[in-house]
Protein backbone atom coordinates (compact mmCIF):
# COMPACT_ATOMS: atom_id res chain seq x y z
CA UNK A 1 0.00 0.00 0.00
CA UNK A 2 1.10 3.58 -0.88
CA UNK A 3 1.16 6.60 2.03
CA UNK A 4 0.59 9.80 0.36
CA UNK A 5 1.12 13.37 2.02
CA UNK A 6 -0.18 16.44 0.79
CA UNK A 7 1.51 19.46 2.94
CA UNK A 8 0.17 22.42 3.42
CA UNK A 9 0.78 26.00 4.81
CA UNK A 10 -2.58 25.48 7.59
CA UNK A 11 -3.11 21.28 6.77
CA UNK A 12 -1.51 18.17 6.28
CA UNK A 13 -3.36 15.65 4.48
CA UNK A 14 -2.39 12.14 4.69
CA UNK A 15 -4.43 9.34 2.74
CA UNK A 16 -3.77 5.19 2.02
CA UNK A 17 -4.11 4.17 -1.36
CA UNK A 18 -4.36 0.06 -1.94
CA UNK A 19 -3.79 0.33 -5.62
CA UNK A 20 -6.22 2.66 -7.48
CA UNK A 21 -8.72 2.47 -3.77
CA UNK A 22 -8.15 5.50 -1.01
CA UNK A 23 -8.89 3.42 2.20
CA UNK A 24 -8.09 6.05 4.12
CA UNK A 25 -7.57 9.70 5.23
CA UNK A 26 -6.47 11.77 7.81
CA UNK A 27 -6.02 15.52 8.03
CA UNK A 28 -3.32 17.29 10.77
CA UNK A 29 -2.27 20.75 11.47
CA UNK A 30 1.23 22.07 10.12
CA UNK A 31 3.35 22.60 12.87
CA UNK A 32 7.56 23.58 12.06
CA UNK A 33 7.58 23.21 15.87
CA UNK A 34 7.34 19.31 16.46
CA UNK A 35 10.42 16.90 16.29
CA UNK A 36 11.04 13.81 14.05
CA UNK A 37 9.42 11.57 16.87
CA UNK A 38 6.30 13.59 17.85
CA UNK A 39 4.94 12.89 13.96
CA UNK A 40 6.71 9.59 13.14
CA UNK A 41 4.56 8.75 16.02
CA UNK A 42 1.35 10.65 15.84
CA UNK A 43 1.32 9.41 11.88
CA UNK A 44 2.25 5.77 12.77
CA UNK A 45 -0.82 6.15 15.56
CA UNK A 46 -3.51 6.93 13.41
CA UNK A 47 -3.55 3.66 11.89
CA UNK A 48 -4.71 2.08 15.31
CA UNK A 49 -7.82 3.99 14.30
CA UNK A 50 -8.31 2.48 11.03
CA UNK A 51 -8.81 -0.90 9.25
CA UNK A 52 -4.88 -0.28 7.61
CA UNK A 53 -2.08 -1.92 9.37
CA UNK A 54 1.00 0.81 9.09
CA UNK A 55 3.60 -2.50 8.29
CA UNK A 56 1.58 -2.72 5.22
CA UNK A 57 2.88 0.59 4.22
CA UNK A 58 5.44 -0.22 1.21
CA UNK A 59 6.02 3.45 0.33
CA UNK A 60 5.58 6.88 1.00
CA UNK A 61 4.83 10.01 -1.50
CA UNK A 62 4.64 13.73 -0.04
CA UNK A 63 4.00 16.98 -2.23
CA UNK A 64 4.86 19.73 0.14
CA UNK A 65 4.53 23.73 -0.17
CA UNK A 66 6.08 24.18 3.50
CA UNK A 67 10.29 23.28 3.39
CA UNK A 68 10.97 24.25 7.13
CA UNK A 69 8.54 21.19 7.95
CA UNK A 70 10.18 19.02 5.90
CA UNK A 71 12.85 17.84 8.05
CA UNK A 72 10.67 16.64 10.70
CA UNK A 73 8.49 15.01 8.49
CA UNK A 74 10.77 12.68 6.55
CA UNK A 75 12.95 12.16 9.17
CA UNK A 76 9.80 10.77 11.10
CA UNK A 77 8.84 8.76 8.34
CA UNK A 78 11.94 6.93 7.96
CA UNK A 79 12.29 6.23 11.87
CA UNK A 80 8.92 4.84 12.26
CA UNK A 81 7.86 3.23 8.76
CA UNK A 82 11.30 2.46 7.45
CA UNK A 83 10.90 4.08 4.50
CA UNK A 84 12.97 6.97 2.33
CA UNK A 85 9.55 9.15 1.09
CA UNK A 86 9.21 10.20 -2.42
CA UNK A 87 9.05 13.92 -2.72
CA UNK A 88 7.47 15.56 -5.25
CA UNK A 89 10.05 18.23 -6.71
CA UNK A 90 11.77 19.24 -10.38
CA UNK A 91 13.29 16.00 -12.73
CA UNK A 92 10.02 13.95 -11.79
CA UNK A 93 7.55 12.38 -14.59
CA UNK A 94 4.36 14.23 -14.07
CA UNK A 95 2.89 14.28 -17.75
CA UNK A 96 2.44 18.29 -17.23
CA UNK A 97 4.08 21.03 -19.49
CA UNK A 98 4.88 23.78 -17.22
CA UNK A 99 4.53 26.97 -19.96
CA UNK A 100 5.67 29.11 -17.87
CA UNK A 101 8.71 31.60 -17.96
CA UNK A 102 10.40 29.97 -14.29
CA UNK A 103 8.90 26.68 -13.80
CA UNK A 104 10.50 26.37 -10.80
CA UNK A 105 7.91 29.06 -9.03
CA UNK A 106 5.34 27.12 -9.96
CA UNK A 107 4.01 24.74 -6.15
CA UNK A 108 3.93 21.20 -6.60
CA UNK A 109 0.81 21.12 -4.23
CA UNK A 110 -0.62 22.61 -7.78
CA UNK A 111 0.93 20.89 -10.12
CA UNK A 112 -0.14 17.64 -8.34
CA UNK A 113 -4.03 18.71 -8.96
CA UNK A 114 -3.62 19.28 -12.44
CA UNK A 115 -1.78 16.08 -13.14
CA UNK A 116 -4.86 14.57 -11.40
CA UNK A 117 -7.27 16.82 -13.02
CA UNK A 118 -5.89 15.50 -16.37
CA UNK A 119 -5.31 12.19 -15.79
CA UNK A 120 -9.12 11.89 -14.77
CA UNK A 121 -11.07 14.05 -16.10
CA UNK A 122 -8.95 15.08 -19.29
CA UNK A 123 -8.77 18.65 -20.84
CA UNK A 124 -9.21 21.69 -21.04
CA UNK A 125 -9.60 22.01 -17.68
CA UNK A 126 -9.38 24.17 -14.75
CA UNK A 127 -8.47 23.61 -11.32
CA UNK A 128 -9.99 25.67 -8.52
CA UNK A 129 -8.21 24.98 -5.17
CA UNK A 130 -10.00 26.91 -2.21
CA UNK A 131 -7.15 26.58 0.23
CA UNK A 132 -4.74 29.20 2.21
CA UNK A 133 -5.06 30.84 -1.30
CA UNK A 134 -7.94 30.47 -4.25
CA UNK A 135 -5.93 29.19 -7.27
CA UNK A 136 -7.13 28.74 -10.70
CA UNK A 137 -4.98 26.77 -12.75
CA UNK A 138 -5.75 25.57 -16.50
CA UNK A 139 -3.88 22.59 -18.64
CA UNK A 140 -5.10 22.75 -21.99
CA UNK A 141 -6.02 19.39 -23.97
CA UNK A 142 -2.56 18.54 -24.89
CA UNK A 143 -1.41 18.19 -20.78
CA UNK A 144 0.14 21.60 -21.12
CA UNK A 145 0.05 24.44 -18.43
CA UNK A 146 -1.74 27.53 -19.64
CA UNK A 147 -1.98 29.98 -17.18
CA UNK A 148 -2.52 30.37 -13.27
CA UNK A 149 -3.68 32.69 -11.06
CA UNK A 150 -3.80 33.65 -7.36
CA UNK A 151 -5.98 35.47 -5.09
CA UNK A 152 -6.29 35.63 -1.19
CA UNK A 153 -7.67 32.79 0.29
CA UNK A 154 -11.36 32.85 2.07
CA UNK A 155 -10.40 32.61 5.37
CA UNK A 156 -7.34 34.72 4.85
CA UNK A 157 -9.71 37.13 3.76
CA UNK A 158 -12.06 36.41 6.96
CA UNK A 159 -9.33 36.63 9.40
CA UNK A 160 -7.74 39.83 7.45
CA UNK A 161 -11.42 41.83 8.28
CA UNK A 162 -11.92 40.39 11.72
CA UNK A 163 -8.17 41.50 13.28
CA UNK A 164 -8.31 45.29 11.35
CA UNK A 165 -11.98 46.22 12.86
CA UNK A 166 -12.76 46.19 16.42
CA UNK A 167 -16.69 45.00 16.31
CA UNK A 168 -17.06 42.54 13.90
CA UNK A 169 -16.90 39.18 14.98
CA UNK A 170 -15.36 35.54 13.53
CA UNK A 171 -18.26 33.68 11.42
CA UNK A 172 -18.76 30.45 10.25
CA UNK A 173 -17.92 30.75 6.60
CA UNK A 174 -21.42 29.61 4.94
CA UNK A 175 -23.34 31.25 2.72
CA UNK A 176 -26.74 32.64 3.69
CA UNK A 177 -29.96 31.25 2.07
CA UNK A 178 -30.24 34.83 0.58
CA UNK A 179 -27.92 37.38 -0.18
CA UNK A 180 -30.43 39.72 1.38
CA UNK A 181 -29.68 39.81 5.29
CA UNK A 182 -30.54 41.75 8.74
CA UNK A 183 -28.04 41.35 10.72
CA UNK A 184 -23.90 40.88 11.51
CA UNK A 185 -23.58 37.82 11.17
CA UNK A 186 -25.40 37.66 8.06
CA UNK A 187 -23.82 40.31 6.57
CA UNK A 188 -20.24 39.08 7.15
CA UNK A 189 -21.54 35.56 5.36
CA UNK A 190 -23.07 37.19 2.61
CA UNK A 191 -19.93 39.29 1.65
CA UNK A 192 -17.26 36.50 1.93
CA UNK A 193 -19.30 33.56 0.14
CA UNK A 194 -21.17 35.44 -2.51
CA UNK A 195 -18.02 37.79 -3.07
CA UNK A 196 -16.08 34.81 -3.96
CA UNK A 197 -18.40 33.32 -5.62
CA UNK A 198 -18.68 36.51 -7.82
CA UNK A 199 -14.74 36.48 -7.90
CA UNK A 200 -14.96 32.73 -9.18
CA UNK A 201 -17.85 33.52 -11.84
CA UNK A 202 -15.94 35.99 -13.19
CA UNK A 203 -12.42 34.42 -13.63
CA UNK A 204 -13.86 31.49 -15.19
CA UNK A 205 -15.74 33.69 -17.66
CA UNK A 206 -12.47 35.78 -18.56
CA UNK A 207 -10.41 32.71 -18.74
CA UNK A 208 -13.18 30.82 -21.18
CA UNK A 209 -12.89 33.99 -23.52
CA UNK A 210 -9.44 35.03 -23.31
CA UNK A 211 -8.34 31.44 -24.15
CA UNK A 212 -11.29 30.93 -26.52
CA UNK A 213 -11.80 27.34 -24.30
CA UNK A 214 -16.02 27.57 -23.97
CA UNK A 215 -16.00 23.83 -23.54
CA UNK A 216 -13.33 24.59 -19.96
CA UNK A 217 -14.25 21.92 -17.44
CA UNK A 218 -13.75 23.65 -14.05
CA UNK A 219 -13.13 21.19 -11.26
CA UNK A 220 -13.45 22.76 -8.11
CA UNK A 221 -11.18 20.69 -4.73
CA UNK A 222 -10.28 22.36 -1.24
CA UNK A 223 -12.17 22.55 1.77
CA UNK A 224 -14.65 25.13 1.33
CA UNK A 225 -15.11 23.64 -2.44
CA UNK A 226 -18.97 23.01 -1.50
CA UNK A 227 -19.43 26.49 0.22
CA UNK A 228 -18.84 28.13 -3.22
CA UNK A 229 -20.54 26.08 -5.13
CA UNK A 230 -24.47 28.01 -6.02
CA UNK A 231 -27.09 26.28 -7.34
CA UNK A 232 -24.59 23.51 -9.37
CA UNK A 233 -23.78 26.29 -12.15
CA UNK A 234 -20.08 26.73 -10.96
CA UNK A 235 -18.20 23.60 -10.84
CA UNK A 236 -18.17 20.54 -13.56
CA UNK A 237 -16.92 18.45 -10.75
CA UNK A 238 -16.17 18.99 -6.79
CA UNK A 239 -12.98 16.43 -6.07
CA UNK A 240 -12.14 17.04 -2.22
CA UNK A 241 -9.54 14.28 -2.80
CA UNK A 242 -7.90 15.63 -6.26
CA UNK A 243 -4.54 15.84 -4.32
CA UNK A 244 -4.15 12.57 -2.90
CA UNK A 245 -5.48 11.32 -6.49
CA UNK A 246 -2.18 12.92 -8.25
CA UNK A 247 0.24 12.05 -5.26
CA UNK A 248 -1.23 8.20 -6.36
CA UNK A 249 -0.63 9.10 -9.92
CA UNK A 250 2.90 10.97 -10.20
CA UNK A 251 4.23 7.67 -7.99
CA UNK A 252 2.74 5.56 -10.45
CA UNK A 253 4.47 7.15 -12.95
CA UNK A 254 8.09 7.57 -11.12
CA UNK A 255 8.12 4.16 -8.72
CA UNK A 256 10.52 2.96 -11.73
CA UNK A 257 12.52 5.53 -11.30
CA UNK A 258 12.97 5.21 -7.43
CA UNK A 259 13.40 1.37 -7.56
CA UNK A 260 16.63 2.07 -10.09
CA UNK A 261 18.58 4.42 -7.58
CA UNK A 262 18.13 1.77 -5.07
Amino acid sequence: MLLVIDVGNTNIVLGVYKGKRLVASWRMATSNQKTADEIGIFIHQLFDYSDVDANEIEDIIISSVVPNAMYSLTHGLVKYFHIQPMIVGAGMKTGVNLLMDNPKEMGTDRIVKLVAAYEIYGGPAMVIDYSTATTYDVINDKGMFVTGITAPGIQVCVNALVESTAQLPKVEIKKPKSIIVKNTVGSLQAGIVYGHIGETKYIIEQVKEELDMPELKVIATGGLAKTMESNGKLFDVIDPMLTLKGLRIIYEKNKKTKADKK
